[in-house]
């Protein structure tokens, strides 16, 4: 087995729609610099995203000259966003969270409502540091988290994923795989460790930037929905519930705290702390 070392990194502008992976990203204490920035919200102010939209995984995002935002969807014309200025919030709800976000304006409402069908309102986290606290229960004082889940970011291995997906083969939806890495979204994609190794770490580094790993990530409908397609499928939550069951959560990756500044790059080299 080869030294372990990061594969891929994988940002996603606006929560819920494609990602991007660039070869390099600026860790920042509530995550990767510009990743899940931006929300969908539906028409009471709560977050929405492909459990409720799978035609979201087929919209895409990327940071134009000037760093405004720039989104393309199937049937919709190309638009940029500018990032809003200080100003005016709204408050938004992140699961259990009540966040205060600033409105990207009525053009960016108009199109994504347009493309989904539905009414809904693109918002844009202005002050990370200050806005949402990560749990307590897995976090120290003072963690932030942007529009994510719920921990700065998530990281998977490609020997789980293997390991995935040759039991994804042996069960009754074989059809269905193996599974891209894309269905679980993570932001950090690292090999040469041993498969399900992860359930045992608790401080990695990556590069020159050290991470707590604060728990398992629970995986939901999302990670059945194709998302280059936006169909729907079995796998792999019907593996997951055979073979990696915590409790009551289907678990594949773990969350990450960052515990240092710095930038990760694909090929750093990947090392277990504790």
């Amino acid at each position: 087995m080869s030294k372990p070392a990061l594969q891929s990194i994988r940002l996603y502008p606006v929560k819920s729609i494609a990602g991007i992976c660039p070869g390099e990203a600026v860790v920042e204490p509530w995550g990767l610099a510009g990743d899940r920035r931006w929300l969908l919200v539906d028409a009471a102010g709560r977050q929405l995203t492909q459990r409720q939209q799978p035609a979201l995984s087929l919209a895409r995002a990327e940071w134009l000259p000037g760093g405004a935002l720039g989104l393309t969807a199937p049937g919709r014309k190309p638009l940029a966003v500018a990032v809003p200025a200080p100003g005016e919030t709204v408050p938004v709800e992140v699961w259990a969270d009540e966040v205060e976000a600033v409105p990207a304006g009525p053009e960016a409402d108009e199109w994504f409502s347009g493309y989904l069908g539905v009414a809904c309102r693109l918002v844009h986290l202005d002050a990370p540091e200050r806005r949402r606290p990560v749990d307590p229960k897995y976090s120290a004082p003072g963690d932030t988290v942007s529009f994510a889940d719920g921990f700065p970011l998530l990281l998977t291995t490609v020997s789980s994923l293997d390991a995935l997906n040759s039991l994804i083969a042996q069960g009754d939806h074989a059809d269905e795989g193996p599974l891209p890495m894309n269905r679980f979204r993570p932001n950090a994609v690292v090999d040469g460790t041993a498969p399900w190794a992860e359930d045992d770490w608790r401080r990695v580094r990556i590069g020159e930037v050290v991470f707590d790993v604060a728990k398992p990530s629970a995986r939901c409908v999302v990670t059945t929905t194709d998302q280059l397609t936006a169909e729907r499928g079995k796998e792999p939550l019907r593996t997951l519930a055979r073979h990696r069951r915590f409790g009551d959560r289907l678990v594949f990756g773990q969350n990450l705290i960052p515990r240092g500044a710095g930038t990760i790059r694909i090929g750093d080299p990947f090392e277990i702390l504790a």
